[in-house]
Parts: structure tokens; C-alpha cells; sequence
């Protein structure tokens, strides 16, 4: 349960069109539901603007199914991330209107709100595609407008001038990139705009799983710059929609 839905119940309940103990009813589950395996949070979309994000690895399909099931009645939009395909199938049993967004490897159930704010999510190779995708369909799911710029690494970076414009308007920008991950101090250096690193862990051996993008990235001579963990695109997509929800053009501020 958001805040929009809250308001919209009490508004019911003084308004007469609903009766207290239906009300009661749905606040019961708040701030949390047991189902056994899993405590599942209904009280956090209240506290930090969007519902709890379902980890699939770990979990048994079924158990990932239930959660979901379990958070749709309370949620506008519900992901889970890094989910395979044999676990869409057991959630579509229980959820059928889910939706599997490959290749950001998340379901989705539910219609995102548009809300005010843009992004962009700009990833080095086609191989870093798989967590740009988590990173924007992430942020899609708060309403803000995501641009892909994709395949714009340093062994060409003619390809990243080209959108320099999209890179300047966005209240954010996310950079995916393996290897030597030099790709988010480039766009740092190019641009007024908060910018979040993601390491991903594609390259050769000695790039360590990712490990030398991370450290190379944490490294930036480049100002505004933020990093988080390898292959995170979900805490990239996150971070970069709650910049952008709070962002203010010069025409808004005034």
C-alpha cells in the first residue's frame, strides 16, 4: 500500500462510502504479512515511495510466486529481479497478467503511474545490455521516462557524442560497463548531471569477474560519479529514479 492508495481509503471511510471495519481489514496486513518463508513488507512503500522488490535467487519458485501474489493486492507495479524463465511460468499461475522483461531478467506485474522525470541508462557493450535492462526497466517501474543509449563503449566514443544532448537533459544517467569500466569517467567528465556507475562482469581474466571495472570506476578522476556493485543494475535504476522524481527543471523552480 502506497501513500496514494492510504489517502484514497481514509478518504472513503470519512466520506461513508466505506465501512470502518473494511478498512480495517485492509490495514491489517500492515506494516507486514507472514507467510513462513518469508515476512513480506506491505508497510514499505509507505516509507520510501515503492513497494518491496522480490530477490529470485535463493528462492524457490513457488516461493517467489506467493511473495508476489501476496504483494500485488497492496501494489501498483511489483518486480521481482534476476528471475529465469521456469520461475515466470510458476508465478503466471498465480499471477496470470505478469510479464517476463528479458533480457533485464525481471517480472512485472502491474501499470507504473507517469510521473515527471527522465533518465538515460547508457551501457559500454551489447554484452552489458542484460544489466542496463535491469537498470531501466527498474526505474520504469517508479513512472519516470527512461532513454537507452546502448553500444556506446570507448573503443568508439563518435557513438557517445552523438547523444550528448539526451545525456545533458536527464536528471540522471546510469553507465554500464565491464572491462576496465573507463566509460563512467568519460560521461563524468561530459556532463552537470549526477552519474551512477555500474561495473558489470564482462571481460577477460583479468578483469576479475568485474572486479577491475569496480576499482577502476571507485577510481575516477572524473566529478559526480557515484559507483555501486558489480552487475547491480537494480540499485543503479533505483538510485537514479529517486534523483530523478526529486529533480527540479529551472522553469519548475521558480
Amino acid at each position: 500500500m502506497d501513500e496514494q492508495n492510504l489517502r484514497q481509503l481514509l478518504e472513503a471511510v470519512a466520506a461513508g462510502r466505506m465501512p470502518a471495519q473494511d478498512a480495517l481489514e485492509r490495514l491489517r496486513s500492515l506494516p507486514f504479512e507472514d507467510l513462513g518463508h518469508t515476512k513480506v513488507d506491505h508497510h514499505r512503500a509507505l516509507r520510501t515511495g515503492f513497494p518491496e522488490v522480490v530477490f529470485c535467487p535463493g528462492k524457490t519458485p513457488e516461493q517467489v510466486a506467493e511473495i508476489v501474489a501476496c504483494l500485488r493486492p497492496h501494489a501498483r507495479v511489483v518486480l521481482a529481479t534476476r528471475a529465469d524463465r521456469a520461475t515466470y511460468e510458476v508465478v503466471c499461475a498465480q499471477v496470470p497478467e505478469a510479464e517476463y522483461r528479458d533480457p533485464a531478467r525481471i517480472i512485472w506485474v502491474g501499470e507504473a503511474e507517469p510521473r515527471a522525470g527522465a533518465i538515460a541508462v547508457v551501457s559500454a557493450g551489447t554484452s552489458d545490455i542484460p544489466v542496463a535492462e535491469e537498470a531501466a526497466v527498474t526505474a520504469e517501474a517508479t513512472g519516470i521516462t527512461v532513454h537507452r543509449i546502448y553500444d556506446v563503449g570507448v573503443a568508439g566514443l563518435h557513438r557517445l557524442l552523438h547523444h550528448l544532448d539526451t545525456l545533458r537533459e536527464a536528471a540522471a544517467i546510469v553507465v554500464v560497463a565491464g572491462m576496465e569500466g573507463a566509460l563512467a569517467s568519460v560521461v563524468g567528465g561530459l556532463v552537470d548531471t549526477p552519474v551512477i556507475g555500474v561495473p558489470t562482469s564482462i571481460g577477460y581474466g583479468a578483469s576479475f569477474g568485474g572486479v577491475a571495472a569496480l576499482l577502476g570506476m571507485l577510481n575516477s578522476c572524473a566529478t559526480g560519479v557515484a559507483v555501486v556493485n558489480i552487475d547491480n543494475g537494480f540499485a543503479a535504476g533505483y538510485m537514479a529514479a529517486l534523483i530523478a522524481l526529486r529533480h527540479k527543471t529551472p522553469e519548475e523552480a521558480v
